[in-house]
This record gives C-alpha cells, structure tokens and sequence, in this order.
C-alpha cells in the first residue's frame, strides 16, 4: 500500500472538547488536511518539541527517546495505519540495526515521539479518503457565506442537530466555511455527517 507523507499543520484548543486540542496533518503534496482530536497532555508534549522548550525534567516521550538511544534503537518512521469507528490508531517503526520492530501507539503518541526522533509520518490512501478534508481554493459567494454565518448564529439548536438536519448542499457549504476559517474541528464534525450518507 502506498504511503503518503504529511506533514503538522497546526494544533489548536478543540471548541466542543474541554481539554482536548485538534492536531491538523496535511499531506505533502496536496490540500487534504487529516484533523485528529488529542488530548491535552499529548498536545503539550507535541508543542514543546515543536518550539525546542526543554523542560525541567524529561517528559513521558522524552524518557521514550533516552530509553531507545540507551539500548540502541531508533525510530524510522510513524505511520497513522488504520481508522476504526473514528478512532485512529497508529504504529511506530522501530530499528536496532539488525531487525525492525513495530510498535501500536495512539497517533497523538506516536507522533510526540515520531517529532523528537525527526522521523517523517505517513498514512495511507484509504484513511485519506474516507476522513481526509480538502481545503478548497475556490472563494464562495460573499452573499452566500453571510446567509450560512448568519443562520448558523441564530439557531439555538446543537451543532449535532444542525448538522443531522442540513442538507447535502448545505454540509459542503458549512465544510468549506469551516476550512476557510480554519475550524478543523468543525470541519471533522461536518465530514463525518457527510461519510454516514455515503
């Protein structure tokens, strides 16, 4: 199965979730972005490697890297490998030199880890397609996306309902407002509904 490289897009607070965040990977060479909802303490973890903070004392995926460079292995690669019921799960491919050893993680994990051994992360067409976004190019018409807002502002009913009730014009509407403002969340929300109708 061929794989496709992507790349950490963003990490932002999830609206809906508290204390969840909303880590966005794109794919290298095109506009699909793949929106995984992690938790706090995994979205801490992959925010300081990002910024080079080291911390006072090593965290969980730190300890990770000095346990792995103690007994000489390295990680070569993370791959995001399957998409159960909306849960992602991910694998960690390990090397001692001699052998290669794969190991199940969470992809909030694997990636900590996966970015503190500057190894590239990969998944497969099959995940893309079925919760891949396409970030759209295309401007929609001012009039149009005000009508959306506007509507979406004065419902008082759950986004859940609005979503269960709108039309398929109006999902595709609502998704490419959501990643033209760069609600990922939102916009996983909306991509899911669209993928139970299919």
């Amino acid at each position: 199965m061929d794989k496709i490289k992507l790349e950490i897009l963003g990490l932002s607070p999830s609206q809906s979730q508290s204390g969840s965040f909303a880590l966005v990977l794109g794919e290298e060479y095109g506009n699909r972005r793949l929106p995984i909802i992690i938790g706090m303490f995994e979205a801490q973890a992959i925010a300081i490697e990002i910024e080079k903070i080291v911390p006072n004392r090593p965290m969980t995926h730190d300890l990770f890297k000095q346990f792995a460079e103690q007994f000489k292995f390295t990680v070569r690669e993370i791959m995001i490998s399957d998409l159960r019921e909306g849960i992602f799960f991910a694998k960690i491919v390990c090397f001692d030199g001699v052998r290669e050893t794969v190991i199940d993680a969470r992809p909030s994990d694997a990636i900590a880890i996966g970015i503190r051994f500057d190894v590239p992360i990969y998944t497969n067409e099959s995940i893309l397609s079925e919760a891949g976004i396409t970030a759209s190019g295309s401007d929609e018409d001012e009039e149009q996306e005000e009508l959306v807002r506007s509507s979406s502002r004065s419902s008082t009913r759950s986004f859940g309902d609005q979503l269960k009730n709108a039309s398929s014009e109006e999902l595709q509407r609502m998704l490419e407002e959501a990643l033209g403002n760069e609600e990922y969340e939102r916009a996983a929300k909306i991509r899911d509904e669209m993928s139970k109708r299919n």
